[in-house]
């Protein structure tokens, strides 16, 4: 009898290691901890799926760049429940300050490849007073980086996780955002319902007339997830307004219309989807911001960066790494689940990719580059 008890106590437990893990489901969270601190960030499960990227064109304020829609397939992959806070952001810029000073440039040829470029500091006169009255650290969005800032955080927090970590492509935040609606917004049609989602030009305004951008008539970002009703169906707060957001992908008014051709009538997959960078404007952001009209936060709305950016930038080359008239632009990362990537799709997603950053990187006595070694565990 007890022979039998303890094999079928066996046979039981085999079973239950043997069990599939419970699969995951749209708007399930985990906590991902950036290794050597206590900040968190908060990943949102985004389920695979085919969806109608761009807007029909009978949608109220559709603009030319948003059409033909194209069906496309999305893999999964988890986003970052909030877009990126200072809080999150500032353990890959403390770097530069211990590294300048500990030779972070003396890298091993055999691992040049692998070596992640830390952005200069904020301009101290032209930046600081505007976040200091808009707000930073804490629970703010980080605003004004270049894409490439954004993507090489995503490089430096890749090899401290072990993981790959990247920014979303256009097709992926648009299906992310729009979370199974097909509406304007993820709420609805109804422009004027956005006050209560999100942070736009009509309720952006700060009550104290010394908080927010001195030229934009005092109005400003919000901390993330200010809004309680500001989450989609998906969990993902502050998709419309507060801050747009870098995706990957190169601007062109004409990409869906090449990309409707190339698919023929039939789903496209996310990689193709993809219209790589090749220049260094315009790149494109999603989501709408703090300053923008409700039409410019729907979700299929379309926004190219412009060198206008640069503008208050009093170095020549202008920075690489941040802008000085973009306070409205941020970002969030993605990571994928399928962890199989080669070495030349990571290298598209984490590095530079127009000559004059390859340029200042490798002359500038200003830069710092330093090999990231995943966190012990």
């Amino acid at each position: 009898m007890r022979h039998r008890f303890f094999v079928l106590l066996f046979v039981l437990l085999l079973g239950l290691s043997a069990a599939p893990a419970m699969a995951q489901k749209a708007g399930d969270v985990k906590k991902v901890t950036i290794p050597g601190t206590d900040t968190v960030i908060e990943m949102v499960y985004i389920p695979g799926g085919t969806f109608m990227m761009g807007s029909p064109d009978d949608e109220d304020d559709r603009a030319d760049d948003e059409g033909p829609q194209v069906a496309v397939t999305i893999e999964p992959f988890w986003m970052s429940k909030y877009e990126l806070t200072w809080a999150q952001y500032q353990p890959f810029l403390d770097l530069y300050d211990k590294l300048k000073t500990t030779g972070g440039n003396v890298i091993p040829a055999a691992k040049q490849a692998d070596a992640v470029s830390v952005p200069t500091p904020v301009y101290p006169q032209e930046a600081v007073p505007i976040y200091e009255a808009m707000g930073w650290g804490e629970t703010y969005p980080v605003t004004d980086m270049t894409q490439l800032a954004a993507k090489q955080y995503t490089k430096w927090l890749s090899y401290r996780l072990g993981q790959f970590v990247r920014l979303p492509t256009e097709a992926e935040w648009e299906y992310a955002a729009r979370a199974g609606t097909k509406t304007p917004y993820y709420f609805g049609d109804d422009s004027l319902d956005l006050e209560e989602h999100g942070y736009f030009y009509e309720n952006s305004e700060w009550d104290d007339p010394a908080r927010g951008h001195p030229k934009a008539e005092s109005r400003g970002y919000r901390k993330v997830g200010s809004f309680k009703d500001g989450a989609n169906p998906w969990g993902l707060y502050d998709i419309h307004g507060n801050v747009a957001e870098w995706v990957i992908d190169q601007y062109d008014p004409k990409h869906y219309a090449n990309l409707a051709q190339k698919a023929g009538g039939k789903p496209i997959s996310w990689k193709d989807a993809v219209n790589w960078p090749k220049e260094e404007y315009a790149r494109v952001v999603r989501g709408g911001h703090w300053d923008s009209d409700p039409e410019n936060c729907r979700s299929a709305s379309r926004l190219g960066s412009t060198a206008k950016w640069k503008t208050l930038d009093p170095q020549e080359p202008k920075s690489i790494w941040w802008h000085t008239n973009a306070f409205m632009v941020g970002f969030r990362v993605v990571i994928p689940v399928d962890q199989k990537v080669d070495a030349e799709m990571k290298k598209r997603f984490w590095d530079a990719d127009f000559e004059l950053a390859h340029d200042v990187i490798k002359h500038s006595d200003k830069q710092v580059r330093t090999v990231v070694e995943k966190a012990a565990e």
